[in-house]
């Protein structure tokens, strides 16, 4: 009798066949790993049961001068910013119209009155599932319209409404009445474009054309001061208030707006703010001058200004354009110097001060880039997915060591490329890339990089946003359920309910193992387990041990031998002082050439470690 070890290195790889893999872990899901041993990844919980309309896109944390600590959320729909658990909508105004009597009633389809209104603007601008607030309105066959609603359109210049009240009759009425429109809402999600239109000038056949997709809604955010600077690609630059007194009651307002401001761009795709003597920074903008978006010119407010972005011998505002690519994808704050990914290479710009400011070096070349959010910033390194690998930069550009590789972009949904994100998680050392797999156009798998210890694991979770603050006491993300949640609180999904927990399922598989010499069976009647439940809330945690034996590689699993019996069985902790007790051993009847061990948890109140296990096994001859 032989007690073998089952020592396996640290992270999953999968870029091998199962059996070329031996010694490492092959698959998982809710795992990490931490020096070198597996363990179920920490659970999330709802920070309020409050709710916001839209998917998010983006996260900010700031702090302002009175010490409140505010989050600001940009979703397709609305722009919020939270505070105290409680999302406050700041969406900025697109225009206030005065109508006379905008609203009309038909009944003729719903004798017992109708909830739909048709309001009239001449004006239009609005698109479908845009928000507008009415006021000063009076009733209009019975129903009086105040208050925010969503737009159903019906042509460009018309739409419905939905409404509380039943109508009583037919006609229009309303009185003089106060439209205010919020800006244009955006998409959720790419959707595919295919035919004339699609795809770029000259590709595809002729009237046909190729696939592309549309942009979603992205929002670019930063703190100047206490107050936030934000805006959606594609769209003008905000500006809000966050030291008035009202603050929260208060909506955005265009920077172009305010008090002394000069040549503020008008469109951008992508806005930051330096940490290097504050400047402001558009990405993909309009020249001064111009209202015509180019993709790959930057422009710069005045130093410690960040209303005046006219270029002038007086100021430090200014611009240049990138060379390398068609359109600027990305742009980061890096240790001295800020990070700008085109669609082909990498800059970096640094702050030379006058006469040119800044200035543009290529750091990277050949290199690719998966999205607007997909780079995370770590330990003084950048790190981002590609469209077939990942990158690094740490004073140069380069691919990036991955064992999962093939496993991920082989089960990719290229056509949702824009929703690719990243985040850190700096409290376990890892960068978090969030992805929609193959068959779903929501965000449904993650990859993980553990950057102290160099390996890769995953797994499969829906969110849409992620934020790594150390203002906060947990990394936050927002989810489909349009809330936000702390992760690595507690040990379970408190998602839809912190007093109703669901469990997290969470389990790590080894490879394929030689168990025996050459052509010979060896047969496994024991299992030693090596698992401690730190941290787990129930009585009784427990978790599954599961043997897969082999013939031979690539044969299949086959569960049991010719003497019958089981494989799989559970560790049940029945003690934790003063030294941690749980099932010290598991009989079995496994008989193979091959064997993949597979541990999982499914309970509520659950969390483990393992560490080595041993096997008990003898020669079984041959077959």
């Amino acid at each position: 009798m032989t007690l073998k070890r089952l020592a396996l290195k640290s992270g999953i790889n999968r870029e091998k066949t199962r059996y070329a893999s031996e010694g490492r872990w092959y698959d998982c899901n809710n795992v990490r790993f931490r020096q070198g041993t597996p363990e179920k990844i920490g659970g999330w919980a709802q920070i309020s049961s409050s709710t916001f309309l839209g998917v998010c896109r983006s996260l900010f944390n700031w702090v302002t001068l009175s010490s409140k600590n505010f989050i600001g959320l940009g979703t397709h729909l609305k722009f919020y910013v939270e505070n105290g658990g409680a999302y406050n909508d700041i969406t900025p105004l697109r225009a206030t119209v005065s109508l006379t009597n905008p609203f009309t009633t038909d009944t003729d389809t719903n004798s017992s009155g109708s909830t739909t209104v048709l309001v009239t603007d001449a004006n239009g601008g609005f698109v479908d599932e845009d928000y507008v607030t009415f006021s000063s309105a009076s009733a209009v066959n019975g129903v009086t319209v105040d208050g925010e609603y969503q737009i159903d359109i019906v042509s460009s210049t018309t739409y419905n409404i939905t409404v509380t009240g039943t109508a009583s009759g037919d006609g229009a009425g309303g009185g003089t009445v106060s439209a205010a429109y919020q800006i244009n809402v955006g998409t959720a999600f790419a959707i595919p474009l295919t035919g004339w239109g699609a795809s770029t000038w000259g590709s595809g056949t002729w009237g046909v054309g190729e696939t592309s997709v549309n942009d979603i809604r992205t929002w670019n955010q930063g703190n100047f001061g206490e107050d936030l600077i934000f805006g959606p690609s594609g769209g003008s630059i905000y500006w809000w208030d966050a030291g008035a007194t009202d603050s929260l009651d208060t909506r955005a307002v265009l920077l172009s707006s305010l008090s002394g401001a000069e040549n503020v761009p008008t469109v951008q795709n992508i806005i930051l703010v330096s940490d290097i003597s504050r400047f402001v920074f558009a990405f993909g903008t309009n020249p001064q001058g111009s209202s015509t978006l180019d993709p790959m010119l930057i422009r710069w407010s005045d130093l410690e200004n960040a209303t005046n972005w006219t270029s002038s011998l007086t100021t430090q505002a200014s611009s240049l354009t990138l060379s390398r690519g068609t359109e600027i994808v990305a742009a980061v704050q890096g240790r001295q110097e800020i990070l700008v990914w085109t669609d082909a290479a990498l800059y970096s710009m640094q702050y030379v001060k006058l006469p040119d400011i800044w200035n543009a070096n290529i750091v990277g070349e050949n290199v690719s880039i998966a999205s607007q959010k997909c780079v995370a910033y770590a330990n003084g390194i950048a790190y981002w997915m590609g469209k077939d690998k990942f990158y690094k930069y740490d004073g140069r550009a380069q691919p990036l060591r991955c064992d999962v590789r093939k496993y991920i972009f082989n089960d990719f949904n290229t056509l949702q490329y824009p929703q690719v994100f990243s985040g850190t998680n700096e409290s376990f050392h890892e960068v978090w890339w969030f992805y929609c797999s193959s068959d779903s156009n929501n965000i449904d798998k993650y990859v993980i990089y553990n950057y102290l210890e160099d390996i890769w694991y995953y797994g499969s979770m829906a969110r849409t946003a992620w934020l790594d603050s150390g203002l906060r006491d947990f990394p936050l993300a927002a989810t489909y359920s349009y809330n936000l949640v702390n992760h690595e609180e507690g040990i379970d999904d408190k998602l839809t309910s912190v007093s109703s927990p669901s469990a997290i399922s969470a389990y790590v598989e080894s490879a394929e193992f030689d168990i025996a010499d050459g052509d010979r069976f060896a047969f496994i009647y024991r299992l030693v387990p090596d698992v401690n439940f730190d941290g787990s809330t129930a009585d009784s945690p427990v978790v599954s041990f599961t043997l897969n034996p082999l013939g031979s590689s690539g044969s299949g699993y086959h569960a049991t031998t010719s003497e019958g019996g089981s494989n799989t069985g559970t560790v049940t902790r029945s003690a934790t002082s003063p030294v941690e007790k749980y099932t010290s051993q598991i009989y079995t009847r496994v008989r193979g050439r091959q064997l993949s061990m597979k541990v999982q948890s499914t309970g509520v109140g659950t969390t483990w470690q393992v560490g080595t296990p041993r096997i008990d096994l003898r020669p079984d001859g041959r077959r």
